[in-house]
């Protein structure tokens, strides 16, 4: 196993209501998840290849929740990377050179028996962390719009977080909402102004770490 660690932010957008039930233990709001998925990796390195500065996607889909399996997976890798740089990537973020269970590549990777070939494609990453809003454009695969949550009565934007301490993705995640149009060869149907939350990532291939 290569060793690997990285810092960066992860930007998502699932089809449940808004807090997304499974980051409490429940099934998925519609019975089925799809996600849309952008990663900007500060820093970060896998064995000898460094990292830093590059961008990767993911599109999920399961026919039920994600723990029962049978899911559809495509990683997409910003056409910027080096070929070194995409060889540890795609280890990475498909679940390799990782201990069992340790972080949510893994998990989903395991859950996705049936993985569409890696695409190697621009991809356009906007994120304002604090604001909470966000874009990312992936070529001919999906583009996603994440906005802030907002008051209903007031229409004053409303913040929320999600503290996972024992978490495989994240420690804590800014709550926000989002919309998925995709083009690819998964399509998302239900991603509508749907669950989206922003999180710092620091992790390694033995799990997610308290601090950068």
């Amino acid at each position: 196993m290569t060793a690997w660690e990285i810092h960066g932010y992860e930007l998502a957008n699932c089809n449940c209501d808004t807090g997304c039930p499974c980051q409490f233990m429940s099934l998925p709001t519609h019975g089925t998840c799809e996600a849309a998925v952008a990663f900007v990796i500060e820093r970060g390195r896998h064995g000898d290849v460094d990292l830093s500065g590059t961008k990767v996607a993911q599109v999920f889909k399961w026919p039920g929740a994600v723990h029962e399996g049978n899911g559809t997976m495509q990683t997409i890798i910003d056409e910027a990377a080096t070929p070194e740089q995409r060889a540890a990537l795609e280890r990475i973020v498909t679940g390799q050179d990782t201990d069992e269970m340790a972080t949510f590549w893994w998990v989903y990777s395991a859950m996705s028996p049936n993985k569409l070939e890696t695409l190697f494609k621009p991809i356009d990453i906007t994120l304002d962390f604090e604001a909470r809003t966000g874009a990312a454009r992936v070529a001919d695969v999906f583009e996603t719009d994440w906005r802030p949550l907002t008051n209903p009565v007031t229409g004053n934007e409303h913040r929320a977080r999600i503290n996972l301490p024992h978490g495989f993705e994240y420690r804590v995640a800014e709550v926000a909402k989002a919309t998925t149009r995709t083009f690819g060869e998964i399509p998302l149907e239900a991603n509508h102004d749907s669950h989206a939350h922003f999180c710092e990532i620091h992790m390694t291939q033995a799990g997610v770490l308290d601090a950068a």
